[in-house]
């Protein structure tokens, strides 16, 4: 990828890069309650890898 990313490309990238990560881990407990031990990929929506899956941005 170039070096000067245009704004709005750079934008979509920092969204997409956010909804990769793990939900925090307070989420957990909320969800699933504080007894049950539970990793928090598991209630992340959007799971992406940079190899199996493109963004198209």
């Amino acid at each position: 990828m170039a070096t000067f990313k245009h704004p709005a490309k750079k934008k979509r990238l920092i969204k997409i890069s956010k909804q990769t990560k793990w939900a925090p881990f307070w989420a957990v407990f909320k969800t699933y309650g504080k007894g049950r031990r539970v990793h928090p990929s598991r209630i992340t929506h959007v799971k992406r890898n940079w190899r199996r899956s493109k963004t198209k941005v």
